[in-house]
């Protein structure tokens, strides 16, 4: 734990982890400079006054890759980067869980809460889109366990963070624009247990555990494995039953068709909480009841409206193909198997492939509403599987969709972007995407002209 009393330091990047960073460090007793960067990885922001030269300790906010511009001349004269993550983790009063992987952390991280709280343990969760790291510093004294949501970019910058037990849900490929290489992402995603050691915990998805060792990364602390898809994890789904081969915990442990949640997805997110519990020492009856009642969060899959027989899903949180992917799965099947969705999607590429999901578009899609700077690159991927127009508004997509929408279709927004070319954030385009599924519902039928 390094004393900050006057030390001289910089923080990059004002999104609401590096602000949390700003106080925490001012109260701490830290001489501090807190500067803009530009989002994402590319360029830099012209800005009234220097950097400083020379501080003593360079805190990232969580949006802020390790590349960023700025931060290369610190690094170059070998200033100690950490990230936020890594600020925080050191004044910490009680253990953490970590969860990392590419999908599945926000809904995973609501699920351990609710078990822990239900078991009467004190927790709390933070990072992702919720309370900054930095944040809740101070209130880690009266928590048994703090529940992190973490990003790759947070991640790149840790030195002695140690969660006691970690969560790796998946590894897709996702911030493209900064790794390059599949294997690049996945090495920083594995760092969130490379300070673990042997008493600790490893729960990871059995296909991302393969990917793990493909690479020769190997986990020091124990292993739970679990898996939607391959029958030899630790906790796998059969024929809708969560069921465990863990020694001492072996047989079913939850019908999925018992929760809110649905798809194989985010089964796979049920036994991640679960098997955290179950090292946590949570009773089973206990876990299964706070799945019972755990309520899906917005904008994951959620359901906003149907009218005139058609359904509105806000699915803004998908922010890669592989999340597309799993909510057109998710879907409700049209009538003889025939495509019913109408998908809006596009914002900031991050360098995606999206090809792959040309076979799918096909089977489900009746055609997608593209906006956003990555919408010419959308249509050069998807056009031969499915019709596809470009629009200039997200009121304007849903309205096109829906009045091309017949009775029993759905018109899904699952962008497979960043939404921060058009939006502050992913919550604000699925709020903005309910306000235009309500204002078209509230015209008399061909009324709302496209905008």
């Amino acid at each position: 734990m390094r004393d900050l009393k006057n030390k001289q330091v910089v923080v990059l990047g004002l999104d609401p982890s590096g602000l949390a960073a700003r106080d925490f460090l001012q109260a701490a007793g830290a001489k501090v400079s807190a500067f803009p960067v530009r989002q994402g990885i590319t360029g830099s922001m012209e800005r009234k006054s220097p950097l400083p030269e020379d501080p003593e300790l360079v805190i990232l906010s969580g949006q802020t890759a390790r590349n960023t511009p700025e931060v290369q001349p610190y690094l170059e004269k070998g200033i100690s980067v950490w990230s936020d993550l890594e600020l925080a983790s050191q004044y910490f009063f009680c253990l953490s869980i970590a969860l990392a992987g590419t999908n599945g952390k926000t809904t995973t991280d609501e699920l351990i809460q609710g078990i822990l709280l239900n078991a009467q343990r004190k927790c709390l969760k933070a990072g992702g889109s919720g309370t900054p790291v930095c944040e809740v510093v101070e209130r880690t004294r009266e928590l048994d366990f703090i529940s992190l949501e973490l990003n790759a970019f947070q991640l790149e910058s840790i030195e002695h963070y140690r969660p006691a037990v970690a969560v790796i849900l998946n590894l897709k490929p996702d911030f493209m624009d900064r790794y390059e290489q599949m294997a690049n992402y996945v090495r920083t995603v594995a760092r969130v247990f490379e300070n673990q050691q042997a008493f600790d915990w490893l729960i990871v998805q059995s296909e991302a555990l393969a990917h793990l060792h493909s690479l020769g990364i190997k986990p020091r602390g124990k292993v739970i494995t679990f898996s939607a898809r391959n029958r030899h994890a630790d906790i796998w789904l059969d024929h809708g039953l969560l069921v465990s081969r863990i020694p001492g915990w072996e047989g079913p442990l939850l019908n999925v068709d018992q929760v809110r949640l649905k798809g194989p997805h985010n089964a796979e997110n049920l036994m991640a909480a679960l098997a955290v519990g179950r090292v946590l020492r949570v009773p089973l009856d206990i876990m299964v009841d706070a799945l019972r009642e755990h309520q899906p969060g917005p904008h994951r899959c959620e359901r906003v409206a149907e009218h005139q027989g058609i359904i509105f899903v806000n699915d803004s949180k998908a922010m890669n193909v592989d999340a597309v992917q799993k909510a057109i799965e998710a879907m409700p099947a049209g009538t003889g198997g025939e495509p019913n969705l109408w998908l809006i999607a596009g914002g900031i590429d991050k360098g995606l492939d999206f090809h792959d999901l040309g076979p799918l578009l096909a089977q489900r899609v009746k055609g997608a509403f593209l906006l956003g700077g990555s919408r010419e690159k959308l249509r050069s991927a998807w056009s031969l599987f499915t019709p596809c127009v470009l629009v200039e508004s997200l009121l304007e997509a849903v309205s096109r969709a829906a009045k091309s929408a017949a009775a029993g279709d759905v018109v899904l927004l699952s962008p497979g972007c960043s939404s921060l070319d058009m939006f502050q954030s992913y919550q604000q385009r699925g709020e903005m995407f309910r306000e235009a599924v309500e204002k078209w519902a509230e015209q008399p039928v061909g009324a709302l002209d496209a905008s």
